[in-house]
């Protein structure tokens, strides 16, 4: 018996996961649907032509209220992008309306006898709609349809994620509603309504469709296109196609070197500096957790945007600003307009610090850099500063490290004396070191010659060095440290120091 009921549990997990697959890559699709004529705008993806009428009462009524509560805050954001193309360049007729048809008014403001199924009687809301247009995508359903190395990521509460490659040279990312979803079950099981449901669902990939072409940055990842397809009876499901990135893994990140963790931490909060003063205000992640960012050669980039919002809390004392965290908590000033100042700004700053920094910054750093990483640390812990001043702090450890001013207060008077060979390389005679670029062998980055001699020097079993003609993101050069010199060969490319006296 127990094995009969793993096996039925395991068939319906593979069963919405096959579902969610289909959904995805195998069922006909459109790239752009007909234009829309005037008098009837066409319905987003996830969007229903006729929505439920509240006036049908019970639990439909609250499906619709939810429905138009995700309308409207996706329509935020379309007027936010709206007022900021106003005059700028005329609709093109071929880009993809999203939202032109409202979901209709409740029952009070407007009765109207309940169509089939419940649904709305067919007919137009005019006035109703609004223009957002998405530009026109890069790529689309041809692009999806013979993919290749298609691999499950893994999901969330709403989307599923699959890598993909296209054309057998371009790897993505393909986002999709996930039907054995969180989001999807719970809701039907509430209310037993597999197309309302999507739609409630498809608003939050609607929603991360505009703010991934709205916050175009060097740490927000890259929108491709999209796809609408029929699948599971429902029209015009939904499918993005993104940059793709590799997880974050936090116990990875900290077996790195320290300048490629410092990559990240100053990735973050470029990305954080800009979303404060974003084109649509100050954003703010509400979901921010590590599995929310992926990296990007060598960068991080925030991947969700669906939990994202633009809303600033209101008060009418300071009291009414309080933000609660697991260990700390905080209380913001209420400003004269009845806003707390820059809460949006600091719950990231904040995330920043308990999720990044703590672990990322400080450890195995340069000891003449750590003064400054644990004042930086400690004042965003504190929120004692704001992002700018953040941004400004790791910006110039980042100049220090580059510029190697980091090493005038240190003492550089060499141990021993080395011998310099040219145009060559010592193959073998390896040792381990920590953190190192190189898991068999002790690689290292280095501004110059004398900080790889010191470095030699600290390490009682180096011998010798190779310079190589490999440089890191910051320009520095990578070393290979040796235990021994025993052979060296020829190579152009490389120059060798050896120890010569103790």
């Amino acid at each position: 018996m127990r094995r009969r009921k793993t096996a039925v549990a395991a068939g319906c997990c593979l069963a919405f996961l096959l579902g969610t697959l289909l959904n995805l890559l195998f069922i006909p699709g459109s790239e752009h649907p007909p234009p829309p004529r005037d008098e009837v705008p066409s319905s987003p993806p996830g969007a229903p032509l006729y929505p439920p009428e509240e006036e049908i009462g019970g639990g439909q009524a609250a499906l619709a209220r939810q429905i138009r509560e995700r309308y409207e805050e996706v329509l935020r954001y379309r007027q936010h992008r709206a007022a900021a193309a106003a005059g700028r360049r005329p609709l093109r007729p071929r880009e993809r309306r999203l939202m032109d048809l409202a979901p209709p008014r409740t029952s009070a403001e407007q009765p109207r006898p309940p169509g089939p199924r419940g649904r709305a009687a067919a007919g137009p809301w005019a006035g109703a709609s609004a223009e957002l247009s998405l530009e026109p995508p890069l790529l689309g359903c041809r692009d999806i349809r013979d993919v290749s190395g298609v691999q499950y990521l893994g999901s969330g509460y709403t989307k599923a994620v699959y890598k993909a490659v296209l054309n057998r040279t371009l790897a993505v990312a393909l986002k999709a509603v996930d039907f054995g979803g969180h989001d999807i079950a719970h809701c039907v099981r509430q209310f037993s309504a597999l197309g309302d449901c999507y739609r409630l669902a498809a608003y939050k990939i609607v929603k991360e469709m505009i703010l991934l072409q709205r916050l175009r940055h060097a740490n927000v990842l890259q929108l491709y296109g999209y796809c609408y397809q029929d699948s599971n009876d429902i029209p015009d499901t939904l499918t993005t196609i993104t940059e793709l990135g590799s997880p974050l893994e936090m116990i990875q990140l900290l077996q790195t070197s320290w300048e490629d963790r410092f990559r990240i931490c100053l990735s973050l909060v470029r990305l954080l500096h800009y979303l404060a003063h974003s084109p649509l205000g100050s954003v703010t992640l509400l979901d921010f957790r590590p599995r929310q960012f992926v990296i990007v050669d060598g960068e991080l980039k925030v991947t969700d945007l669906d939990d994202a919002s633009i809303e600033e809390s209101s008060c009418t004392s300071n009291s009414d600003c309080f933000m609660e965290f697991p260990a700390r908590n905080f209380t913001l000033p209420c400003s004269v307009e009845g806003r707390c100042q820059s809460m949006n700004e600091k719950r990231n700053l904040y995330n920043a610090y308990r999720f990044f920094f703590t672990y990322l910054l400080p450890h195995s750093a340069p000891s003449s850099l750590r003064p400054l990483l644990d004042k930086i640390v400690n004042a965003t812990g504190e929120l004692h500063w704001g992002i700018d001043e953040t941004a400004a702090q790791l910006e110039r450890v980042l100049n220090l490290y580059k510029s190697g001013e980091y090493l005038q207060n240190t003492t550089r008077m060499p141990k021993a004396e080395y011998r310099r060979v040219p145009e060559a390389f010592i193959p073998d005679e390896n040792y381990r070191c920590w953190p190192s670029y190189h898991h068999k062998g002790c690689l290292l980055s280095v501004f110059d010659v004398n900080e790889a001699i010191e470095i030699c020097d600290s390490y009682s079993q180096c011998k010798a060095f190779v310079l190589t003609n490999q440089t890191t993101w910051t320009g520095r050069q990578l070393v290979f440290f040796k235990m021994a010199s025993n052979h060296i060969v020829p190579d152009p490319d490389k120059i060798t120091y050896v120890k010569v006296t103790d």
